[in-house]
């Protein structure tokens, strides 16, 4: 049976607000947890999967035929009840502003939209203890500065063990910086979230305020406002969504970078998105070299044909030099991608 009681703002005494993120591997990873769920849970589910910002999502559809609990798209503006199951749509962030979702174009995080760490502090910044984040299956490190947040004002974590993972990146990550209420397998989480919600919320527990979430939370909420305000120094790198020059965040136990306007990258992103400009350019130098090589020779043939030895020669000169720096291209890019393959920032030994 639905349960439609809506989730308020003020002191409650147990945990109600569950978020979840996931990325690689997610969506098996979210039927197995779905499914596990308890039909009478008294808290709201909020989910997101990073999936690509064209084409529809059919997550809400899948997890729906594995339980009784209403699943479906966030919608704009509607407040949060218990007993349900809100999915981030495509290309918008899914926000948690007060006990109503907000849908956002703000922007991306670790190139993502929408993205694991604006719902986790959203929710942080709205309900504090009141929070149980859940972190699943992923690449990269995505999840663990938004998991942070919700232990830093008294959230309850829990952790997908790694070693249960389809890609354990993610859930590595969050236990590299978190430390987890609860590390469980995958069977066992949806279980464990049905419990927590029945236990007692952590009492006692003072929330001061914090102007970086609070700022965050409005970055990703499109409001008017730049990361050179956040507390932070220039960083010396460019931003690889919009080429603004990037801020290192400081005073925060997860490191991240923003730009100007927003787009947030974690370590670990920002460095497999530069090695991706960097074989992006190393593509065009190699274009820029063949043309060279094709339109020398070709200079060099004419000249030969109207006796212009010198001419013929000089060409040719070019061509080979042209020839020899492009082979030079053609190795920068196997031991680029060689490099990215065999990366694992994130170990499971």
């Amino acid at each position: 049976m639905e349960q439609t009681d809506e989730v308020g703002t003020g002191a409650v005494a147990h945990r109600d607000v569950i978020v979840v993120g996931a990325s690689a591997g997610g969506v098996e990873a979210l039927r197995v947890l779905v499914a596990r769920l308890p039909d009478d849970l008294p808290a709201a589910v909020l989910i997101v999967l990073h999936v690509p910002r064209s084409g529809p999502s059919a997550l809400p559809l899948i997890l729906s035929r594995v339980t009784n609990l209403p699943v479906r798209p966030a919608v704009d503006g509607e407040p949060l009840r218990h007993g349900r199951v809100y999915v981030a749509p495509v290309d918008r962030h899914l926000l948690l502003l007060g006990n109503r979702i907000r849908l956002s174009r703000g922007p991306a995080e670790n190139g993502h939209r929408p993205a694991i760490d604006p719902l986790f502090r959203s929710a942080a910044r709205a309900f504090g203890p009141r929070v149980i984040g859940v972190v699943l299956s992923g690449s990269r490190d995505d999840g663990a500065a938004g998991l942070a947040a919700i232990a830093d004002r008294g959230g309850t974590t829990v952790v997908q063990d790694p070693a249960d993972a389809i890609f354990p990146s993610m859930p590595l990550a969050a236990l590299e910086h978190v430390n987890a209420d609860k590390v469980l397998p995958l069977a066992e989480i949806g279980e464990a979230l049905g419990d927590l919600c029945r236990l007692p919320a952590p009492e006692g527990q003072v929330l001061h305020d914090d102007p970086t979430l609070d700022a965050e939370v409005a970055m990703s909420d499109l409001g008017p406002i730049t990361a050179d305000e956040l507390p932070g120094h220039p960083a010396g790198y460019g931003c690889p969504a919009c080429g603004g020059s990037l801020y290192e965040l400081i005073g925060k136990p997860v490191p991240r970078y923003r730009c100007r306007v927003g787009h947030a990258w974690s370590p670990e992103s920002l460095l497999e998105e530069q090695a991706a400009a960097l074989e992006s350019a190393l593509w065009m130098a190699l274009r820029a070299l063949e043309e060279k090589v094709v339109l020398s020779r070709r200079l060099a043939e004419t000249n030969r044909l109207h006796g212009h030895t010198a001419a013929r020669d000089r060409y040719r000169a070019q061509a080979e030099e042209a020839e020899s720096a492009s082979a030079l291209i053609r190795n920068l890019i196997d031991q680029v991608g060689a490099a990215a393959d065999g990366e694992a920032v994130y170990s499971t030994e």
